[in-house]
This record gives structure tokens, sequence and C-alpha cells, in this order.
């Protein structure tokens, strides 16, 4: 209506608005004007000041205040409705619902879902059959279904992590529609073009062949990417996409591989631009750490960019044994090979002292890459050392020239002839050699091979069984240019030629760029100091190690999951999904989209169809709110009639003090706080009528609510997995209400919040002290500084300290691995949330005799310990979104993590309702034996 969400169930009832001015004719002459008869003695009158008078017509405010509530009163028959439900209009034709389930559908993933459930319940209404076609799913079988079971598969369905090509569904959808015959079609579009959306727009239009026809899009979240991230030499980049212009920018949120944060960048997107760059100006240190970048805010997993070693910058250490590289820099082999390198890695040139000192350097350093460029002997001690290195995974390149054509080194991959070979000369007859080819199994097999590269000068390997297998690249005469090989861990690699452009021009070619680009990638990353690893030769293939969901969250690998070849960089599939693959101390990262990849509103101009959007609110019906308005409007006439009539004044004279009785007795009907009292009976009521978890609320909206979904998503695994089915969580005040019905409360500690009053406090100690149990969690297991008593020294726990200062707790102990609470339902050996390294603290128990310990399973005291500390965030590991999916990530984030989360809380809840009963169950045999004498 006006562009306005409204609509009406009855447009037509809306025409009694015509009466209005009708309306208003015969309010203007009611009352009708007196008729005036004369009378003689009312002369008499005259004179006598009236003290009430009564109007000759209805006032011009009254009329209008008629006529809203007439208005009113029509609007309401004609039934508006607030956001309306926007989609096909009743039929009785089958249904057909094309959904778009890639990762670009995550983000708004909820309206879609929400629009599909309403078709579906339209269509139950009206006795239709129900199509769901996931364009996900190009091999789904397409059948009608009852508008139930149609329900059912729409909720078992989920967004893709990866882009999904629409076309491949068409020709089973023709196939169904020639079947099917007559339908309407409803196609849930996320509005993203990620590849051939021309093509499959034009295929539905020609599939569909006239059939009725409605696309919903907008009215939701638009979709955002990154990709192309890149670890440059001052900062990490990454390209932010967004397909529609509402999104004017936001953060970028950087993490580790346990799931700490390392940084944010902001960006801001320029008008009518798709693209933009986000940048972090971090050190190489911290930005080598970064595991994952994720756009703050949008659940989907294109939002999401993971990083592997191939994006660390390496620090390389390049050494030259020429004096030239000295007296002429711009013509040295470090200049060619400091400008090739610096793109990928941080450069440490070797250019003071003696090679062997340089190279002494770079061990104790441990960097995982050494360049020797004309290195020729080198002593014992350190070719031993280098030797050491290599076996520990490091990569050793080096280049021919002058002295190393005339010494004896068996750091090569292959055995070499002294001296040189010259080509072109004038002493000899060979003419200079261009490159032939790559070795298709070395770590050069994809660079497209040059054609204008020259050689000059080259050192020769000596002839042998295995000399092929090493040569990753070679010229037209069958020598080779670069060889290499495996040992240990590490890599060894020659170039014949040598790193300037004095015996080829190879050092000026883009293909000599991308050469050294490829050993950089084989060469292994440490944080700190350590050796690097390079990369297998033997892993021809990588299996799953952790996958993301269409949210971006992590997860076990899909039972589709494939393995990859190790040498994977293209862009996420179905058979490989995004995610982390090999070993778990260096993974291999696969994006959704890959660093070409661009994303556009896809253009359904060409489709004859009507358009709809989704809604994010549900439809509100506007006819109470209409007739309750139109009520009180008649009622205040009749109060303002009464008072231009005399009415209410003679009342008043009349029964003064029952007048004033009866509006006091109104005004406080009309009252709208009720007393404390009353407040304190209903919280009383709802806390004893079932077993009820508490938490305290601190004031901070944002822990406050992720505290209650972990409360609720415990009560719920407590439903599943036990027989205690607990009512909704309840927030407390310890201040002001009452803790007695609570078995167990849960408190998150904030930094620096302020310590409750004194009232309170003792509120907490009697609590306690009458078998209450109290849970304290700092959530700060990842902040405390290293050391044994680091994680006493955070901000959270210092001001759990100061909020314990005044309670009288009992001695703590981390929890005992025979401790009860760790056999009340679940056997555990420690209790984890978010975090898995941080300790949890009971009431120390007394130490019972060797003897009798050694007979008893599980420890147990006179009762549960009041009082559980923590700092591994518990709630957080507990909170579910409404669509069961988890609220936070975890930290390692290892796949069963977050169900041993759960098992902690149960055995929590389990211990304090039921106390050490499992530690009395230990007597059994004695109380028998007892019972018999």
């Amino acid at each position: 209506m006006a562009g306005l969400p409204l609509s009406f169930a009855e447009p037509l009832l809306l025409l009694g608005l015509l009466s209005l001015p009708v309306l208003w004719w015969l309010l203007r002459v009611m009352p009708p004007r007196p008729r005036r008869i004369e009378f003689p003695p009312t002369r008499l009158l005259f004179d006598i000041a009236p003290k009430e008078e009564t109007p000759s017509r209805t006032p011009w405010w009254l009329t209008l205040l008629r006529l809203a509530a007439a208005a009113l009163v029509i609007l309401a028959a004609a039934g508006p409705i607030w956001n309306p439900q926007t989609g096909i209009a009743a039929s009785k034709l089958p249904l057909v619902i094309l959904l778009d389930d890639g990762w670009s559908s995550a983000s708004s993933w909820d309206a879609r879902i929400r629009a599909a459930d309403e078709l579906v319940a339209d269509a139950d209404s009206d006795r239709r059959g129900v199509a769901l076609v996931p364009l996900s799913e190009p091999a789904r079988d397409i059948t009608l279904m009852p508008a139930g079971a149609a329900r059912v598969a729409l909720r078992q369905l989920a967004p893709k992590p990866y882009s999904v090509d629409r076309v491949e569904t068409l020709t089973a959808l023709g196939r169904f529609l020639k079947s099917t015959g007559d339908c309407d079609i409803a196609w849930l579009s996320d509005g993203v073009d990620t590849g051939r959306g021309s093509e499959f727009t034009e295929g539905l239009g020609k599939v569909i062949e006239g059939r009725n026809l409605t696309i919903f899009s907008g009215g939701a979240p638009s979709a955002q990417a990154l990709v192309a991230a890149e670890n440059a030499a001052a900062k990490m980049t990454v390209k932010v996409l967004r397909t529609e212009t509402g999104v004017a920018g936001g953060t970028v949120r950087a993490v580790d591989a346990k799931g700490s944060p390392i940084g944010e960048a902001r960006y801001a997107f320029a008008p009518q631009e798709r693209e933009t760059e986000a940048a972090f100006d971090l050190p190489v240190e911290l930005r080598n750490d970064i595991a994952r970048l994720e756009i703050s805010g949008e659940r989907s997993a294109g939002a999401v960019q993971l990083l592997d070693r191939r994006w660390r910058r390496r620090a390389i250490g390049v050494v030259s044994g020429s004096s030239s590289d000295t007296a002429q820099p711009l013509l040295a082999s470090t200049f060619y090979l400091s400008r090739a390198l610096s793109p990928f890695a941080d450069i440490r040139l070797g250019d003071r002292g003696a090679p062997q000192q340089v190279i002494a350097q770079f061990l104790d350093q441990r960097l995982p890459m050494i360049v020797m460029a004309d290195v020729g002997t080198l002593s014992p001690e350190i070719r031993d050392r280098l030797n050491a290195w290599i076996d520990q995974g490091g990569v050793l390149v080096r280049f021919a020239g002058p002295r190393l054509a005339q010494a004896d080194d068996d750091l090569v991959p292959v055995k070499l002839r002294k001296g040189g070979r010259t080509l072109g000369g004038s002493l000899t007859w060979e003419k200079p050699q261009h490159m032939a080819s790559f070795a298709a199994d070395g770590p050069f097999n994809g660079l497209t091979v040059p054609k204008d590269i020259t050689v000059n000068r080259q050192v020769l390997a000596e002839p042998d069984a295995v000399l092929a297998t090493k040569s990753w690249a070679s010229l037209e005469d069958g020598t080779p240019l670069v060889t290499g090989e495996h040992r240990g861990k590490g890599v060894v690699s020659l170039f014949h030629v040598g790193a300037d452009m004095r015996w080829s021009d190879l050092p000026m070619s883009g293909t000599f760029v991308e050469m050294l680009r490829r050993l950089i990638d084989m060469s292994g990353y440490t944080s700190t100091p350590g050796p690097g690893v390079a990369s297998d030769p033997a892993a021809a293939t990588v299996a799953p190690l952790r996958t993301l969901d269409g949210f971006g969250a992590f997860g076990p690998p899909p039972s589709t999951a494939k393995p990859m070849p190790a040498d994977y960089r293209d862009r996420a599939t179905s058979d490989h999904p995004p995610g982390f693959y090999g070993p778990a101390e260096s993974p291999i990262a696969v994006n959704t989209l890959a660093s070409a990849d661009r994303i556009a509103p896809i253009d359904t101009s060409g489709l004859k169809a009507q358009h709809a959007s989704y809604t994010n609110t549900e439809p509100r019906d506007l006819r109470g709110i209409m007739l309750s308005t139109a009520l009180a409007l008649f009622l205040i006439d009749a109060i303002v009639v009464a008072m231009l009539g005399g009415g209410i004044a003679a009342l008043l004279r009349r029964r003064a003090a029952p007048a004033v009785l009866v509006l006091a007795f109104v005004l406080a009907a009309m009252s709208p706080s009720p007393s404390r009292a009353e407040s304190s009976d209903d919280f009383a009521i709802k806390s004893v009528s079932q077993t009820r978890l508490a938490y305290v609320v601190t004031g901070n909206a944002d822990i406050d609510s992720v505290v209650k979904a972990g409360m609720s998503g415990l009560t719920l695994f407590l439903a599943q997995r036990t027989a205690l089915e607990a009512g909704d969580p309840v927030g407390v005040d310890p201040a002001h209400d009452e803790l007695a019905f609570f078995p167990l409360i849960y408190w998150p500690i904030v930094p620096g919040a302020a310590k409750p009053p004194q009232d309170a406090i003792n509120k907490i100690d009697a609590y306690m002290k009458q078998g209450g149990t109290v849970i304290f969690d700092t959530r700060d297991a990842v902040e405390a500084p290293p050391g044994d008593n680091g994680g006493a020294q955070t901000p959270a726990m210092q001001t759990l300290r100061e909020l314990l200062s005044t309670l009288d707790i009992p001695e703590l102990e981390p929890v005992p691995r025979e401790h009860v609470l760790t056999k009340t339902f679940y056997l555990l050996r420690d209790f984890p949330g978010r975090f898995n390294n941080g300790q949890t603290w009971v009431e120390a128990l007394p130490r019972d005799d060797d003897d009798e310990a050694a007979q008893r399973p599980a420890r147990g005291g006179d009762g549960v310990s009041p009082i559980i500390i923590t700092s591994n965030d518990l709630a957080g590991a507990w909170a579910i979104r409404p669509d069961g999916q988890p609220m936070l990530p975890l930290t390692p984030g290892e796949p069963r993590q977050r169900e041993f989360a759960f098992r902690a809380g149960v055995n929590i809840v389990m211990y304090t309702l039921t106390g050490n009963y499992k530690a009395d169950q230990v007597h059994a045999p004695a109380l028998i034996e007892r019972l018999g004498q």
C-alpha cells in the first residue's frame, strides 16, 4: 500500500470510507437547532447569568473525533495486516520451489527458509502438492510430496559451503515439468551470480514454458565474500566483495589456528563499487600466525578466507660467493635474487662477512630457506650443519658460477663435472640453448615454457641412471637446467646457471620469479625460530582434516568429501569442500572462492515473472489495535458529550464523595506497575514449578545473551541424554531475587565489573552454605600469560578475587582425577568449554588413607562443593542459535570438544542434584556384609 508493508484481507470494505463525508454532515447537524417560541415572561430571565450553556451544534473537533473512530472501525473490518506475506496467489496447481542453497544464501538463510515455510503452509491449506528443488543437488529426484513431508524435508536442508552451478539442475527440472504439467513455480533466489547466471535464467525461461513464475529476492542481507588474501612486504591485504551497493563497509577479523583474535581491519566501499580492500598493518610475525580471515557479522563460508603456510611470509637468507656483488651491486646476483624473492618473502642478505660466517648465522637463525649463489668450497663443519638442517626440513637452493664449477661439493642434487660448458663462443661449435620443458613430477609443472630464454654457459651433471628423475627443467639438448632432490624432510635444488646475467638471461624473466615462488612454497615456516618443514614428495593426495559448513563454522568432514591433490589450488567443490586438508601440523587450505573469482547480482530481467521480497518480521494483524483505539475514541466522545451537557457536573454535585472513590479506584486499576510482592510471588511460582538452572545477569547484553543461549543449550542436552527435563533457565539478580529455588547458578565474570553490594554477597554466602553451587567462569583461559601462575593474572581473575574477598569460601583444589565430579554421569578427565587449557577448581576434600584410596574409585566428601571455578567459558560452548548451529567457535576447535563440553555440563548438573552418591556406592559390598552379620 503506497510503498508501506501493509495489506488488507477484505480491501472492498475500504469503500466504506466514502461514507465519511455523509457522516460528517449528519454529525454537524446534530443536535438540531432549537425552534424559537415567543414567551412574554422570558423577559424576566434575561438578567440571570446562566451557569451552564449547551452548544447549539456539535463542535468541529468532536466531529473529527467521531469520524476518526468510524474510520478505524471501517479499516479494522477490512482486515489490515502489517508485513503481509508476499508470495504466490491462491491456486489449486502443484507448487514447485526452487531454492538457492549455495554459500551465498547462508547470510539470509533464515529469511529464505521462512519464506519457503510460508509457501508450504499456503499450499497445505489449498491441498496442493509441493516439489522441493535445492539447486545444489542436480542428481536429486524431483517428486511431488504432501505439504507436511515437504516441511520436514525443508528443515533438513542447509546451505552448502561452495558455489552452486544452477544450470546443472535444469535437465532434471525440465523432465519433471513435462511429466507434471501445469504448476506454479517459486524461485527463492539469493540474488548472486557466481558464474553462468545468464545461462541459467535463459534456460529457466525455456524450461518453464509460460508457467507462473514468482522470484523472491530483496528484503534480506546481501552476500559478501573474501578473496585474494596476500601477505605483502608491509601488510596483509584481502579483497572484500559485495553484490549490492547497500552495504557501505564493515570489519574483517583475523584469528590464529586456535581461534584467538590477532587483529581487525576496517573496509569501506566506494559508491557503486562492488570490490574494496581490507589491510592488516601488523608485524610479519603476527601476520604469519593468521589462519583465518572473516567478515564480522557475516555468516557464510564465502566470508571466510583460510590461510595456510603458502600465505606465510618466510624469511630467506641469500648469500653470494662473488666479490663483484659488492663492487657492482646493480649487476650482482643478489640484486636479481632480491627482486625476484621480495614479493613473497623477507630477504636477509649476507653482504657482510665471509660466506661461511653468513651461512652459520642463517643456520643459527633457523631460516626455512637459504639461497647460495656461486658459493664454492665449504668447511666440513658448515657442510655437516647444512646437511642436518636439510634433514630437518630446510630448503637449500644453489646457483652455479665459476667457484661452484671448480669445487668438489656434495651439497648438490647431482654429481657435477668440473669446469663449465660454454655455448656460442668463438672457440665452440655449440649454439646457445633455449629452455625445452619442465618435469611433470617436479615443482615447476604447469608453468609455461618460455622460448625467449637463452643459456650461454652452464655446469654439466654427470650422466647416470637417476639424472632424469632429478631434472626439474631441461634445455633443448636434454641437459638439465634445474635439478633437485628431497633429503629427509628437506630439499636441495641447483640452478645450473648463475643468478646474474653473465651465464643466461633467465634472471630477467618472469619465469625466474615463478620458479623461485614454487621453491618458496616447498619451504616450511615456524613462528618462532626453528627448522622449517618441506613438503613430502610421497604425499600425492591429502585427506580432509576440518571443513567449513555453509555458515562458515568448522566441523568434521562430511562423508562426501574426498582426498585432493597436494598441489590443489582451485576453489572448493562438493568433492573438496572448503577447509583444511592434510596433516594437522601443516594443513593445506581450500577456500570457497578462488583468487580471481568475483560476484555480481544476477539479472532476471529476461524472465517473465512476478517478483516478491523476503520479510524479516512476522505478519501482524492490526484489527485488534484499531478496534481498541476506536473503542477508546468512542469512550472519550461519551465523556466529552456528558461534560458538554452538564451531566458530570450534576453527578458530582449529588454524589461528590462516591465519585471521588470511583475515580480513585479507576486510577488504581489502570496503574501499570505491579507490586513487588506480586512480582516476587510470580518469580517463586515459576522457579519451583519445575527444576531450572539459573545464571547471574551481568548487565552486559552480549555476555547475557550468550550465557542464556548456553544454559538453554545445556538444558536441551540434559533432556536428550538424561532423565532430567528441566525448565527454561532463569536469569537472577543476587541483590533482589531469591536464590534458594535453584540447585546451580552460573556466574560469568566480566572484567572490571563493580563488586555486588554486601547484602548480595551475604545472600550468595547463605545460598552456598545451604547446599547451592555457584560456577564462577572467568572465560579467559586463552588470555592467561604463560607460566604456572598465569591464570591468576588476568583481569577477569582479579575481578573474581575481589568478589570472593568477603565470601567465606572453603579451600580449593584442581579437580582430582578420582573426584566424584568426573564420574557422576560420564567418565571425564577434564572439563572443557570454548577453551580446553584452563583448570577447574572445586572444594578441597580431605585425603583418604592410602589403603582406603586404593579400594575407592571415587572421592567424595560430606556434600557437594558449593563453588566451582573455571576459565574455559562453559556457556560459550553450550550456546546454540535458534537454528541449532553453535553460536561461538571453539579453541582449538577439536572435533569432539563441544560434545565433551556438554558432557562436562551434564556431570556438573548431576553432581549438584545427586551429590556424592557414586562415592557411597563403592561401600555397598561392605554394607551388605555388615547387614548379613
